[in-house]
């Protein structure tokens, strides 16, 4: 009995130890086993409660009737599949006639709270079947992304969701996207993980940095362009419209439109041509937008809109040449000026970081999920790099990246360098990657030294 009590103690005192400093552990050896017996078990009554029930069909109370048996009980949505994943439990369920799915999301914190999990989030996958996503513990607060991760061309992972889902970037489904963020945001991160997870893919990576390249220039590797100021930028934005004007050519070329070719068949963008022909994708990374469209005299501003113009070229018609943007910064509203918000409209994916005002929030989303504003501006400063998706369809949720260091993010640049094309029309902007003098430390008057 001794050696039992003392078993049981520890186990006790390693599953509090798990929880504590390693929750996912936790969950996967304590946690599933536990919660999947209190949903199980309680489901009926918490269904009820939460009025997701429906009574008895009518020829069930007529037999209970006609047969002197007890009423029969409301019925809940049928459990159809229970599936355990590494952050929590995924429950399809199938609706009762005269439920809706809305009720499903409208009870998702009571269900939190009865089911004594950290979250629970629903969606519709089809007409009468709703998925309820459980997480066990805070996926968010140590991002820890999965070893087997579903990348394809143009599609990488770059967060965790709050659900415990994988955030993909798929430039096919959205292709040009918005980030803003105040300063310590973690939007840099956020922009790191996006270039580390891209760096292994055949697509070349076109930067402007007019921080004078203190983002971008340690990754150059790994880029085929990079501009470092608004001269440079607006020169390499013109090398961009040219090179998609030519590929328009090329697509133009190789249409194959003959009473021979099956429709699907056809060419319309880069990805219907024959791969050997098929011109390098190109994701254009704009570290801060409004360095590119501040001005203080009326050359810098004739600059400023040649960049905006070259910027909604390529927003509009880049698509199909294979050309995808990606533009951050903190603020990006029509105080910007002329040309700006069209610019915005074409942005298809939103994620927001923490924003210091309202109406940074609704720059980035109150124009497709205004419901995702106050999720926005309620992100705590202690938390950086969560942040707020959306997309033109409405649906939003809060995401984090892992946390990925700048040399973390070199090492993968690095090794993966002889991946770069080399592409003839930005062979003009290619960063030279000679070996880096010493910079002498500018001159700082210093305090006078304590008496």
């Amino acid at each position: 009995m001794t050696w039992l009590i003392v078993a049981l103690v520890l186990v006790v005192a390693a599953a509090g130890l798990l929880r504590w400093r390693r929750p996912a552990w936790y969950w996967l050896t304590f946690g599933v086993t536990l919660a999947a017996l209190r949903v199980l078990v309680r489901y009926g009554s918490v269904m009820d409660a939460c009025g997701l029930t429906v009574p008895a069909p009518r020829w069930c109370l007529a037999l209970a009737r006609m047969t002197n048996r007890p009423v029969p009980s409301p019925r809940a949505p049928r459990i159809l599949r229970v599936r355990v994943t590494r952050t929590g439990l995924v429950l399809r369920l199938k609706l009762r006639p005269g439920q809706d799915a809305f009720d499903v999301a409208a009870s998702c914190d009571r269900l939190r709270h009865s089911f004594a999990m950290y979250g629970v989030t629903s969606r519709e996958l089809r007409s009468g079947v709703v998925e309820l996503r459980m997480t066990g513990y805070d996926v968010l607060k140590r991002v820890q992304m999965p070893a087997l991760v579903d990348t394809r061309p143009m599609r990488v992972p770059v967060a965790m969701r709050e659900d415990g889902a994988v955030h993909y970037r798929d430039y096919r489904a959205v292709p040009h996207a918005l980030t803003l963020g105040a300063t310590e945001s973690g939007k840099s991160v956020y922009q790191r993980n996006l270039v580390a997870a891209l760096a292994p893919q055949h697509v070349a990576l076109v930067g402007i940095d007019c921080k004078q390249g203190v983002e971008l220039f340690p990754l150059a590797r790994r880029f085929s362009a990079l501009a470092d100021n608004p001269d440079t930028a607006a020169e390499l934005l013109d090398a961009l419209v040219s090179h998609m004007e030519d590929v328009y050519q090329l697509i133009r070329a190789e249409q194959r439109i003959t009473a021979d070719v099956p429709d699907a068949e056809i060419a319309a963008d880069i990805w219907d041509l024959p791969e050997h022909l098929r011109p390098v994708p190109i994701v254009v990374l704009v570290d801060e937008v409004a360095e590119l469209a501040l001005f203080a005299t009326k050359e810098e501003e004739k600059r400023r809109d040649r960049i905006i113009t070259a910027l909604a070229r390529l927003a509009q018609l880049g698509r199909a040449a294979g050309i995808y943007l990606e533009i951050c910064g903190q603020r990006f509203g029509s105080e910007l000026g002329k040309g700006i918000t069209m610019l915005r409209a074409q942005l298809t994916g939103r994620t927001a970081h923490r924003v210091n005002d309202e109406s940074s929030a609704n720059m980035a989303l109150g124009d497709i999920a205004p419901d995702a504003v106050l999720a926005a501006i309620q992100i705590p400063t202690d938390t950086p790099g969560i942040a707020i998706t959306g997309d033109s369809t409405g649906g939003w949720a809060r995401i984090r990246a892992p946390h990925t260091s700048l040399r973390q993010a070199v090492n993968i640049c690095n090794r993966h360098a002889d991946l770069t094309p080399d592409l003839p029309a930005l062979a003009p902007f290619r960063p030279a990657l000679g070996t880096l003098t010493p910079v002498p430390a500018p001159a700082v008057e210093s305090a006078p030294a304590a008496a």
